[in-house]
């Protein structure tokens, strides 16, 4: 069992940075990607950004890619989602979820989820 909480999310304007934490408890993140999500009001939940468990591979969705950033520390149990140049259409609730494969993009693979970070964007 994994238990994920993340942690980072608030208000803030347009062009401005935040960085969200996924902080892992139960067991360790070591053979697990670990991706983040988002679903904004109205919208289905959509795919953010995802880390192999090795911290070698990351994959990016396009409205996002040059702006955010994921990385692990492993040690600390610990994955970060640095947001830049943030944009309106960014806010939603941000959630971390661990996968049970080395990397993917796709929602159905994942089988452990947080609770979810708030993140507003205003104009």
């Amino acid at each position: 069992q994994v238990q994920l909480v993340e942690s980072g999310g608030g208000l803030v304007q347009a062009g401005g940075s935040l960085r969200l934490s996924c902080a892992a408890s139960g067991r360790t993140f070591s053979r697990y990607a670990t991706g983040w999500f988002r679903q904004a009001p109205g919208k289905e939940r959509e795919f953010v950004a995802v880390i192999s468990w090795s911290a070698l591979t990351t994959i990016y969705a396009d409205s996002v890619k040059g702006r955010f950033t994921i990385s692990r520390d492993s040690p600390k149990n610990t994955v970060y989602l640095q947001m830049n140049s943030l944009k309106p259409e960014d806010t939603a609730l941000y959630y971390c979820a661990t996968s049970d494969y080395y990397i993917s993009d796709s929602e159905a693979k994942y089988n452990y989820w947080g609770q979810g970070t708030q993140v507003t964007v205003s104009s």
